[in-house]
């Protein structure tokens, strides 16, 4: 394998678990992407994936699907429902159309068969670890709203409720038993404690939140 880097610039630190029972090909793959700057790591068996803590940073697996007794089907499913959704490069020394399409189907990044273009293995890894820059990005945005929204005060939360689901100022004022000028003053409190710019932006967060949805906007 060359170790010709072409694609995306990675994140400073990044991690690869490359899962395979074939030492060449595991030590082969750990070298390739050393050279490139990766953290990898090699298992001969997906046992000791279990075990291992996920890094905190972008990261992703390389996994053969045939792993002597183990179906790298199987170690992929047994990852999610542990909630590790850590994205999945699938190695296959036989180039089967149904399988291919089953792992796709999963939510691979992709199959690749061996031998393999070393390239194609790099772009492979570039583009799961930029999903998991993706991934880990919309969790932290989605736990920073969450933490802002809670600091809202209960009267906040239901005027931004109401207003979100498209009554005005003077419904919600009705509504909740208050004066229309309170209900401008707990909006404004609402919108500069969850950081938006615009009331548009206030009813997006409130979407984002699972407050309200699409279709009751549209309704």
């Amino acid at each position: 394998m060359q170790a010709g880097y072409a694609g995306s610039q990675k994140p400073p630190t990044s991690s690869v678990l490359v899962v395979d029972d074939d030492g060449s090909v595991r030590s082969s793959v750990c070298l390739l992407l050393r050279s490139l700057g990766y953290d990898a790591k090699g298992f001969s068996e997906p046992g000791p994936l279990f075990a291992e803590t996920m890094p905190e940073h972008p990261c992703c697996i390389i996994l053969d699907v045939r792993i002597r007794e183990h179906s790298g089907l199987d170690v992929q499913t047994r990852l999610r429902d542990a909630g590790v959704e850590i994205p999945v490069v699938f190695l296959s020394g036989y180039g089967d159309i149904a399988m291919t399409a089953s792992v796709m189907k999963r939510g691979a990044v992709t199959f690749l068969v061996k031998p393999y273009r070393a390239q194609d293995l790099i772009d492979a890894v570039n583009e799961a670890i930029q999903r998991d820059v993706e991934r880990r990005t919309a969790l932290s945005r989605g736990h920073d709203l969450r933490t802002r929204y809670e600091s809202l005060t209960g009267r906040e939360k239901e005027t931004m409720l109401h207003l979100a689901k498209g009554l005005t100022n003077n419904e919600v004022a009705a509504l909740l038993g208050i004066s229309g000028a309170t209900v401008k003053i707990y909006r404004a409190e609402a919108t500069r404690k969850m950081g938006a710019r615009s009331f548009a932006g206030l009813v997006r967060m409130a979407e984002a939140l699972g407050m309200v949805t699409c279709e009751a906007l549209s309704a």
